[in-house]
């Protein structure tokens, strides 16, 4: 009886943990609101000089934290390139990537014109030879 009872216990115990997780996937799904409808997606590619040093591209990372700490920002993501296949539309040449999203084009404005962003790219723009920028609103 006492083992009957441990075997339920362990399965009632199981189904709820895999309910609890089923529902919290859902809910982070659900919640999910960066790239919705009216926002703004703005993205940067950058093409850093051919002869910056380790220690020059560890110190260009750091206008990434600059930028993130400037008001209005949704959401902020900088990447590299993918390893994805090469295909003649496909542009990997560039060396970093930002992605940064925004509620409206009141927060871009307002991020584009800030003291702390223009003053970033000042600051390390001595690091790169070309920079891109692609801004999207949602449909």
């Amino acid at each position: 009886m006492v083992r009957r009872n441990f075997l339920k216990s362990v399965a009632v115990a199981s189904a709820s943990t895999a309910v609890v997780t089923s529902c919290a996937a859902s809910a982070e799904k659900d919640t999910d609101t960066e790239l919705i409808a009216g926002r703004i997606v703005h993205s940067v590619y950058f093409w850093l000089k051919e002869n910056i040093t380790e220690e020059e591209e560890k110190d260009f990372l750091n206008f990434f934290e600059t930028l993130k700490k400037v008001p209005g920002i949704h959401s902020f993501h900088v990447g590299k390139p993918a390893g994805t296949t090469a295909r003649d539309v496909v542009d990997n040449t560039f060396h970093y990537s930002l992605l940064v999203t925004f509620a409206n084009m009141d927060d871009i404005n307002t991020y584009e014109k800030h003291p702390d962003h223009l003053a970033a790219a000042k600051e390390y723009s001595k690091y790169w030879t070309k920079v891109a920028v692609r801004d999207m609103h949602l449909l």
